[in-house]
């Protein structure tokens, strides 16, 4: 603990984890104050025990962001890069996403890498519908968002015509840290999103998916 000295009228104040106090009422009184407003804005585990105190939203964000599972949906030279970041150089379980699944029912991110046919767009369509609430998707590189150098009657023109995109990343094909910058970004999104009128919004049948 600090020792906190104050120079009294007759004598000397001081403080050693047990305060031994000598001098004027006045200045004993201020150098508690003192002591104890240090001890207020501290963390004290004995006061607060096993609490945590925070907001619904931000718990259930902070759970959310740190376990994205990603639906790799390589449909061109793009997934080579997304298979980059699996590996060990770029490693992308710092971040909670390594868990990739090839089934939508065990996903919630949809990371489309590639050049997206009008064959395919139904594809991607329907993977999107059977992955579960809350779900993103994020288009990697220049093919998947707007179609890149394609501009034929067989290629997409972006796959925000059929999905909704959460974030785009540019290049031809981007690299595997500009992935990492856009699921960080990814994640700073799913922090600011107001998570509970998901939670108690209900299904569309009108049944509620939560009751408190």
């Amino acid at each position: 603990m600090k020792e906190y000295r104050l120079k009294a009228g007759n004598g000397l104040i001081q403080s050693h984890g047990k305060a031994k106090v000598t001098g004027s009422i006045a200045e004993t009184q201020l150098l508690l104050r003192i002591m104890n407003a240090k001890q207020d804005y501290g963390y004290n585990s004995k006061v607060e025990g096993d609490f945590v105190v925070t907001k619904l939203d931000a718990a259930v964000n902070w759970i959310r962001k740190n376990s994205v599972w990603p639906m790799p949906m390589g449909l061109a030279c793009c997934a080579i890069e997304l298979m980059a970041v699996g590996g060990s150089r770029f490693d992308i379980s710092r971040f909670g996403m390594e868990v990739m699944r090839f089934s939508p029912r065990q996903s919630d991110c949809m990371i489309v890498s590639g050049t997206v046919t009008y064959k395919m767009a139904e594809v991607v369509r329907r993977i999107y519908d059977q992955m579960a609430e809350p779900k993103w998707v994020v288009a990697m590189g220049a093919c998947a968002s707007t179609g890149g150098m394609y501009r034929s009657y067989s290629v997409l023109q972006g796959v925000d015509r059929i999905v909704p995109v959460d974030v785009y990343i540019s290049g031809c094909p981007p690299r595997p840290e500009a992935l990492l910058d856009g699921l960080i970004r990814l994640q700073n999104k799913i922090g600011r999103e107001a998570s509970l009128p998901q939670v108690f919004k209900g299904r569309g049948d009108g049944t509620p998916s939560f009751k408190a």
